[in-house]
């Protein structure tokens, strides 16, 4: 199956630990930078944790990285967000959370977007301007 509708790095991972662990990485990942490492390691780890212990094996050893002492090493990867919401959908979940009083980071999470985006939203809306970052609604 192909998935060239999903970033590169996402439809590499939907090939070979399938399309529910790209989208949870999306999800959970996206956005950010994450070292994969080069085996599973024993324990808690965030990828295990975030699509279990057989995907997270597959993914370890698809991105690895032959040394030059012959061993493997893991590799650090910008993980895309993918298709986990519009840009429109993300702003207003932010903007519930930052008016529940929620920290930046907490909203920048429940979001789906940078903590920076939520320190400039919270400080306009205390400026009494709201969300304003000079687009207009199209729908």
């Amino acid at each position: 199956m192909t998935y060239s509708w999903l970033p590169d790095l996402l439809a590499q991972i939907a090939e070979v630990a399938g399309l529910d662990a790209a989208l949870k990485i999306a999800e959970s990942h996206g956005g950010t930078r994450r070292q994969i490492p080069a085996r599973v390691p024993d324990g808690e780890h965030w990828l295990t944790d975030c699509v279990g212990r057989e995907a997270a094996e597959k993914i370890c050893k698809h991105f690895r990285q032959g040394t030059g002492g012959g061993g493997f090493g893991g590799a650090y990867l910008l993980i895309p967000r993918g298709p986990t919401g519009t840009v429109a959908a993300a702003r207003r979940r932010m903007q519930k959370a930052l008016r529940e009083g929620k920290s930046a980071s907490e909203a920048a999470r429940v979001a789906g977007m940078t903590e920076r985006t939520a320190y400039r939203a919270r400080s306009r809306a205390r400026k009494g301007g709201g969300w304003d970052d000079n687009q207009n609604e199209l729908f």
